[in-house]
């Protein structure tokens, strides 16, 4: 062996490993905080990530199955493009297991509802409605879904679970859950706009599927169940969550308390609300009132995200209060949470969510309810950004300043 050529290279290694302030021998920095591949890097050294991607490798999302089967993040420019979803980095860090809710994040989870009411799938029967009685099931917290079948641009899992809700009824649950890339084609054509050469884009569905594969049929007056798909996003000062609707409005807002009118406010065509992650608070609309597509604006970071769910028309939906309830199917479709500290000072996040749901149907053994959720992240300049949002959620960006532009009350 030559000694000398060893020695030649281990100290030229060296002086690189100064000049380049990493040591000899040890990894090369991960990407830059705040970017996909940072994210990425991150998950794989807690868990298993399944990374998907569209026609070309500037659309991709990471996807954990032991997290559910769940969207962790996605990008629109590859590794070094933003991380749309939010992350509790924290939490998956610690490798702990938490009471009550595992917030793990990410911008397509898969729940199921209700969370609240003499229904409720989160509270033991005879148990007073409270945080220190709310347990989110195992099975769409910390528990696994198996892989069925993957490939490039999309991935199958599946999961069977058994529930028994707060009066006492026993429900035997096969979940079936797609998750697939979108091409730029199928975007702008379930969009229905042409995004433009300048455009960014990502976009991304779960198809969910909840099967009755127990010996009962589920009754409404026994209770019955919805999917779930909520997604968790960074938030920003200058984040606003436009919600469209029709008349006639009816505007759930006080599922934590009134929200204040320098957070929520209403227009002609749609509720905007404050997406900083500084006041917990809640929205939704009942099926009455959707359109069956919502977003937000971040006008720091010039990102226009949009989601879209399916919707049939139906009117049953469950109703997630925390008390018992005169109307359990009176519920809403679509809500958006903004999170914020509790009395205590502490808070689950900070992020903001945008959360859809099927309606609640009942089900003889082997039938089942679907639903599609599908997310779109859009980065572009300000006209381009301002088309589309007119175009899909008959919005003009320039109305979101109405919010962006205050200080809003902190809690």
């Amino acid at each position: 062996m030559n000694w000398s050529l060893v020695f030649f290279s281990t100290a030229f290694l060296a002086s690189l490993a100064c000049l380049f302030s990493f040591p000899v021998g040890a990894a090369q920095p991960s990407a830059d905080p705040g970017t996909f591949g940072h994210d990425v890097d991150f998950l794989r050294k807690h868990r298993d990530v399944i990374v998907l991607q569209g026609d070309s490798d500037s659309s991709q999302i990471a996807v954990v199955a032991d997290y559910q089967g769940r969207v962790m993040t996605s990008t629109a420019n590859g590794e070094a493009g933003a991380s749309f979803g939010w992350l509790n980095h924290d939490l998956i860090a610690s490798g702990e297991t938490r009471p009550h809710i595992n917030v793990f994040g990410g911008e397509d989870r898969f729940w199921i509802g209700p969370e609240g009411g003499q229904f409720s799938i989160f509270f033991k029967g005879g148990d007073e409605f409270t945080l220190e009685n709310w347990q989110t099931p195992a099975a769409i917290d910390t528990e696994p879904f198996s892989v069925v079948s993957k490939n490039q641009s999309s991935v199958s899992f599946q999961r069977k679970i058994s529930l028994k809700n707060y009066s006492g009824f026993p429900f035997d649950i096969q979940v079936d859950r797609d998750i697939s890339v979108l091409s730029s084609a199928q975007t702008e054509s379930a969009l229905s706009v042409k995004l433009g050469d300048e455009v960014k884009s990502v976009g991304f569905q779960s198809d969910n599927r909840i099967t009755n594969i127990g010996s009962q049929a589920w009754h409404k007056d026994t209770g019955l169940l919805s999917i779930w798909i909520l997604g968790m996003f960074n938030p920003s000062d200058q984040a606003t969550i436009i919600v469209p609707y029709k008349m006639p409005l009816t505007l759930n807002s006080d599922y934590f308390g009134d929200v204040p009118a320098d957070r929520l406010v209403t227009t002609e065509t749609a509720v905007l609300f404050k997406g900083d992650g500084r006041f917990r608070s809640k929205i939704g609309l009942p099926p009455e009132s959707i359109v069956p597509v919502c977003g937000s604006y971040d006008a720091q970071q010039q990102v226009l995200t949009i989601v879209q769910y399916s919707f049939a028309d139906d009117r049953d939906y469950v109703n997630s209060q925390w008390k018992l309830q005169d109307k359990p199917y009176g519920g809403d479709v679509v809500n958006s949470y903004n999170d914020g500290p509790v009395d205590d000072g502490t808070q689950l996040g900070p992020f903001y969510e945008l959360e859809s749901s099927s309606p609640a149907k009942p089900l003889a053994p082997g039938e089942s309810v679907r639903h599609v959720h599908k997310t779109f992240h859009i980065e572009g300049d300000y006209q381009d950004l301002n088309r589309i949002a007119k175009a899909v959620l008959g919005v003009d960006l320039d109305d979101t300043t109405i919010l962006s532009q205050t200080q809003p009350t902190k809690q």
